[in-house]
């Protein structure tokens, strides 16, 4: 039995020699293309907290809540209330409970994530199809809903990472360093 096992593993090694010393087995599938820089920039959107990647463009409140009520509250309800999808504005404190309903109002730590969020994701019938312009609008309508700012403020690349949310210390930061 002994003699048998290992005539059977003698095979196998030298099968797995052959194969590794062979042409094609190092070769890859050829699956794919190179991706060029400008491919790469185009998907290369993120926001990071100290609004680090902000394009240009600014929006107000009242340009917001339009641009709310065409494309956002069908989902979210008027107000920001919830309807089919979560509610964005008002919300318990979180210190009621691990079942408390997060909104942007208790629970975002960075305004420049709602900018991050809504320009990847929304609506989500058509992500990233929202211009700068619009997405900026909605975050100030969004940080209006929540009493966060005032509607007269403008967002744009230097006001929205001053904004300060309301549970900006309701985390432990991983890495202090990278945050403002």
């Amino acid at each position: 039995m002994f003699m048998r096992n290992a005539e059977y593993l003698a095979i196998l090694a030298a099968g797995l020699f052959f194969l590794a010393s062979t042409n094609s087995y190092t070769q890859t599938p050829n699956l794919g293309m190179p991706i060029d820089e400008q491919d790469i920039a185009a998907w290369d959107i993120d926001i990071l907290p100290d609004g680090t990647g902000l394009p240009l463009g600014q929006g107000t409140a009242g340009e917001g809540k339009i641009i709310y009520e065409q494309k956002c509250a069908v989902c979210h309800g008027v107000n920001g209330e919830g309807g089919i999808s979560p509610a964005l504005a008002g919300g318990d404190p979180l210190s009621n409970g691990i079942d408390t309903g997060k909104t942007i109002g208790n629970f975002w730590p960075y305004a420049t994530t709602i900018f991050d969020y809504t320009r990847r994701a929304m609506p989500w019938f058509a992500p990233r199809t929202l211009t700068d312009n619009e997405v900026y609008s909605l975050t100030a309508y969004l940080l209006v809903l929540n009493d966060i700012i005032n509607e007269e403020v403008v967002m744009n690349a230097n006001t929205l990472p001053e904004v300060r949310m309301p549970n900006r210390d309701g985390f432990i930061v991983r890495f202090p360093e990278r945050t403002p």
